[in-house]
């Protein structure tokens, strides 16, 4: 539960607190009218279509007023959402751990609840990072410098000059999406765990062992009988296998009486 609720804090904390922007340049022919610092601003929840900017046309003092394209808002309030919850959860569940042990295991109710939320926050973990992957991917996309010049007027005439001064870092907003996917494999881990808690699985164990210890009890029963029965067997073999020492020797004594009598 530490190192869940440690690795939610990341996930929500990369992509809730991101801001970021790019800069673009115009250069008309006429330089008067250029603009060499086009500063464009977003962030969370990334409302691109939201974001407005005003660029030079080129075509006298008149300004062209845009705006980016896209809204992955709410791939991304979703994942946050998750990430703060299952941190909350982790904390709520650690203090229960710690100081509320045998409350937790009373009537097995506990452990079946713990059970149920792990396996909850599993597929949410899964949903919400896959969505916001694909989220992420198309802010990626829309604020991409060249796919923004392509939407000024004056970047379309060959006599003007527009470049892209820098462009926007991602890479926290990478390292959420890799937090949210290590956070499936961790509340997925844990669902076998949580698991053995409950009474469920030790229903299952005893279910499971009965079978067994019948079957091993018949098993020596009946390797017992077997041993008696061989060394009976075994006894009765030898004391029917001809004539004994003594019988050997009642025999031989026959010859020697007769040379006796001669």
């Amino acid at each position: 539960n530490y190192i869940s609720g440690l690795f939610a804090i990341f996930a929500f904390a990369t992509c809730g607190g991101y801001s970021g922007g790019l800069r673009l340049s115009v250069d008309c022919a006429n330089k008067t009218e250029s603009n060499l610092s086009i500063d464009i601003a977003f962030a969370y929840p990334f409302r691109l279509h939201q974001v407005t900017f005003e660029v030079p046309t080129c075509e006298g003092k008149e300004q062209q007023k845009l705006a980016l394209t896209g809204d992955s808002s709410s791939s991304a309030e979703f994942f946050v959402t998750v990430a703060v919850f299952a941190f909350l959860y982790s904390l709520a569940a650690t203090v229960v751990y710690i100081f509320f042990q045998n409350k937790y295991r009373e009537n097995n109710r506990g452990p079946l609840i713990d059970f149920i939320v792990t396996v909850v926050f599993s597929f949410l973990w899964l949903v919400g990072s896959s969505a916001w992957a694909k989220g992420l991917s198309d802010v990626k996309v829309a604020t991409d410098p060249k796919e923004v010049l392509l939407l000024m007027s004056a970047c379309k005439q060959p006599s003007n000059k527009c470049m892209a001064v820098h462009s926007p870092v991602m890479s926290s907003l990478n390292t959420s999406v890799v937090f949210g996917f290590l956070n499936f494999i961790l509340w997925a881990g844990n669902i076998w765990f949580v698991f053995k808690e409950t009474g469920w699985h030790s229903s299952g164990q005893r279910y499971l062992s009965d079978p067994m210890e019948k079957h091993s009890s018949s098993y020596n029963q009946g390797g017992y009988n077997q041993d008696s029965y061989g060394s009976s067997g075994g006894y009765s073999q030898q004391a029917s296998m001809g004539p004994s020492s003594d019988e050997f020797g009642q025999q031989s004594s026959g010859p020697a009486s007769f040379t006796n009598q001669i």
